[in-house]
């Protein structure tokens, strides 16, 4: 693919005038709108800063990242009405509109045994946005107004969105007459509420969802379990968007649609890299986004960080789905002269017609396996080693004897230097989404899926060393157990402490050398593995 009609010229599509405080304080140069990227507007900044440090909280094993990017124009748009009443910490009903960031309001989490139970938890932002109004209406009478995106905790279904995506032809979950929401119901007290298991759904079934035809003011709020309760029924929330408050940018449709682009970024990170305190510790890339982003056809950021971080002598890591990664395969090949380098491409299906259709089917947009395998060829023509990310291993989908051994085999035969397996994790709003697909197209599977993640987000620690017991043997016959990276393949988590990388097979470059075997608690604020990795 030739990207040279991407390239940025001199003042293409600029818009003059613009000012944001906040992008003037991280160096706004200028802002400009394209037509390959509808609706998106790029805020190229002059930046300060480039590498980030992983924070301290987290149990990722690397310490270091560099993200070019900041935004997202596929993030969520939850928001409802302006008068839907919050509980507050105190027992208070308080509309929306009211609630401001540092309040104590009532939320949920889930506690070690699985059950969801009130708790107390802090507003971190709130921001107003528009949205095509839909009304729910619930047996009882209460009545709730939101965006079709919005979602509410449903009985049974776990997070189900208040309608229909035609974009995505129907594949998320969406309320319908059947369902019962959870909830203390509108009258509650958040005193009384808070410490008990929210199990209740009494009078709380959904009576009817109406698209209301019209674009509405709307509301909404991030929260520190990442929900609340809007007119008695439990809420999600979104959990990314206040960072984009920190540029005076909304957090609403400007986190969609204004991506900051900084451009100088390679400059910044030489003379980061340049300092004496610099420790050329591993920097790992695409930890959080991808950095082959389509933007990246357009912005070529990448080779100025490749080549800062070899110049530097700092080992880096990347990891990527995408195939614009080849075009800048010679200069990566080039960076392992001086430095480890570790390269690594995500895979979780076989690359014969009906894993393509099962792939596609759970994975719609996403390169195929076929190409991703082709990705690893050409990583390894260019004489760089290339780990492969089986991820994620399906339950009774992909985890049979026979779609492991036709996965392993091709990877090895894409010359792949090493493995590593991880089980599905059914993290909040994917489980949603996944568990409806599962019931759709394979309904059988369902009840064994309900004992495996009876304990929530991960696999039970029986389903993982299972699978471990299964994949060991596969791995061991095609070479992918000989090194320090690919004793870390599996499922368990655990592994010999004494074991440290030493060669190519090692992805990425050391990064993840403490990796557990199966993901688990690699955690950054409460996202999951695939948030942290892919």
């Amino acid at each position: 693919m030739r990207w040279d009609g991407q390239a940025v010229a001199a003042d293409e599509g600029a818009l003059p005038g613009l000012e944001r405080a906040g992008l003037a304080r991280l160096g706004l140069v200028r802002t400009v709108r394209t037509p390959e990227f509808a609706d998106v507007t790029f805020h190229e900044v002059l930046a300060k800063s480039a590498l980030s440090k992983v924070p301290a909280a987290s149990r990722m094993p690397f310490g270091w990242t560099v993200n070019p990017y900041r935004g997202c124009s596929h993030a969520c748009r939850y928001c409802i009405s302006p008068d839907t009443l919050v509980l507050m910490a105190d027992g208070r009903p308080q509309p929306i509109r009211d609630v401001r960031v540092g309040d104590r309001i009532v939320g949920t989490r889930l506690d070690d045994a699985g059950e969801r139970r009130y708790v107390e938890t802090t507003v971190l932002a709130w921001w107003v946005t528009r949205r095509r109004a839909h009304r729910v209406t619930l047996r009882n009478g209460t009545r709730v107004v939101a965006s079709d995106d919005h979602r509410f905790l449903v009985a049974e279904r776990g997070w189900t969105h208040v309608a229909r995506d035609e974009v995505s032809l129907g594949r998320r979950p969406f309320l319908t007459t059947h369902d019962r929401l959870v909830g203390p119901g509108p009258r509650a007290a958040g005193a009384a509420t808070i410490g008990q298991v929210a199990v209740a759904s009494d009078g709380l079934g959904v009576a009817s969802v109406e698209d209301l035809g019209v674009e509405e003011e709307m509301i909404d709020i991030t929260t520190g379990t990442g929900d609340f309760i809007a007119n008695g029924v439990v809420s999600h929330n979104c959990f990314a968007r206040p960072t984009h408050e920190y540029l005076d940018l909304d957090a609403g449709r400007d986190f969609d649609s204004q991506v900051v682009v900084k451009t100088n970024v390679d400059e910044v990170l030489r003379a980061e890299l340049a300092r004496p305190s610099w420790k050329r510790e591993p920097v790992a890339m695409g930890t959080n986004t991808d950095p082959y982003q389509r933007a990246e056809g357009r912005y070529r950021l990448m080779p100025g960080i490749i080549g800062a971080l070899a110049d530097s002598g700092t080992p880096f890591s990347i990891l990527t789905k995408g195939t614009l990664l080849r075009r800048d395969l010679p200069l990566i090949a080039e960076a392992a002269q001086r430095v480890k380098v570790g390269v690594g491409v995500s895979l979780a299906f076989a690359d014969s017609p009906a894993d393509e259709e099962l792939q596609q089917s759970v994975e719609p947009g996403t390169p195929t396996p076929r190409a991703r395998l082709d990705l690893v060829r050409a990583v390894r023509a260019a004489g760089l080693p290339c780990g492969v990310m089986v991820a994620p291993v399906l339950p009774w989908l992909t985890d049979s004897r026979d779609h492991l051994r036709r996965l392993l085999d091709a990877i090895a035969d894409a010359g792949a230097t090493g493995v590593t397996v991880v089980p599905l994790h059914l993290k909040p709003g994917t489980r949603e989404w996944y568990l409806q697909w599962l019931e759709r197209e394979h309904p059988r599977a369902v009840a064994g899926y309900g004992r495996v993640y009876a304990r929530g987000t991960y696999a039970l620690e029986a389903y993982r060393q299972w699978l471990w017991d299964r994949v060991e043997p596969l791995l061991t016959e095609r070479g992918f157990r000989s090194s320090g990276h690919r004793s870390r393949s599996g499922a368990t988590g655990r592994f010999p402490e004494e074991l440290q990388p030493h060669d190519e097979g090692d992805y990425p470059a050391g990064a993840l050398a403490g990796m557990p075997r199966d993901g688990g608690g690699l955690e950054v604020a409460g996202a999951g593995i695939e948030q942290v990795l892919f």
